[in-house]
């Protein structure tokens, strides 16, 4: 029996990130993923990729006054671009620091990245239980893994009427979550797979000034979610005076590819 062919999905548009951002984690991919698998990014410049990269045309979805916010609604078309299977997304702005496979092993039509993980707990949210029930269920969409055209509901709600979920969403990771958790489909990572730069890296506080940032033992992935940015970080910038960054060798190694010490 033939295995099946992974999609590894991407999006790039602008000039925020250029070619190098996009060869960088294709090739984190491949050290990383023992599975056969297609790297596709969708984007309006692909020039400078990596012969690997299957590079394909930004799909429409017919923005309201080029509001970015929603962009990512695309990929829930029910044809996406010729492609069809089992897709784990991937954001630029992230390091793979450990094996894949298990994204694709856990069972579950969606699965994607709490985005209370990243970040450290808001007490005053409880004030609005509401309110912190939502914010609590909702996916970070910086990693997810979907079937190809299996939840077009997400994609067509949003283009029947922008201006409302506009109204109601303040960006396309609570739509794409609320409507898919409705329909009791969505499951999370476990946590500690997909970890703060800032927050689970990084010594909180003065302790940063104690230590340098080391990586989770379980993490597979680093991500950068609010400041400071994977490129400033990765620049040797992003401290405050309140954190410091201190030596990232090791993150460094992790996305140029040689990572023969994780700390």
């Amino acid at each position: 029996m033939t295995e099946e062919t992974l999609n590894i999905l991407c999006m790039k548009w602008g000039t925020l990130y250029g070619a190098d951002d996009v060869n960088n984690l294709y090739r984190g991919v491949a050290r990383h993923l023992s599975r056969p698998f297609r790297f596709v990014c969708f984007t309006d410049d692909a020039s400078g990729f990596d012969a690997g990269i299957d590079a394909k045309p930004l799909p429409e979805l017919g923005l309201p006054n080029g509001d970015t916010r929603w962009r990512k609604l695309a990929l829930f078309q029910r044809d996406l671009g010729g492609l069809s299977g089992t897709a784990l997304f991937l954001d630029l702005d992230l390091v793979i620091v450990g094996s894949l496979d298990a994204f694709f092993d856990l069972p579950g039509e969606f699965l994607i990245l709490r985005d209370d993980d990243l970040f450290r707990p808001k007490p005053l949210r409880r004030l609005t239980p509401a309110r912190d029930r939502f914010m609590h269920m909702v996916g970070n969409t910086s990693v997810f893994r979907y079937v190809i055209g299996a939840h077009p509901e997400v994609l067509e709600t949003y283009v029947a009427d922008p201006a409302a979920a506009a109204a109601r969403y303040e960006h396309e990771q609570q739509m794409a979550s609320d409507l898919i958790h409705r329909s009791g489909k969505m499951r999370y990572w476990p946590k500690g797979w997909c970890v703060s730069f800032k927050n689970d890296c990084v010594g909180r506080g003065l302790r940063s000034f104690l230590r340098d940032p080391v990586c989770p033992p379980d993490a597979r992935i680093v991500l950068f979610a609010g400041n400071p940015k994977m490129s400033d970080v990765l620049a040797g910038k992003g401290g405050k005076w309140y954190r410091r960054i201190g030596n990232i060798d090791w993150l460094k190694r992790a996305w140029q590819g040689d990572e023969t010490v994780r700390t």
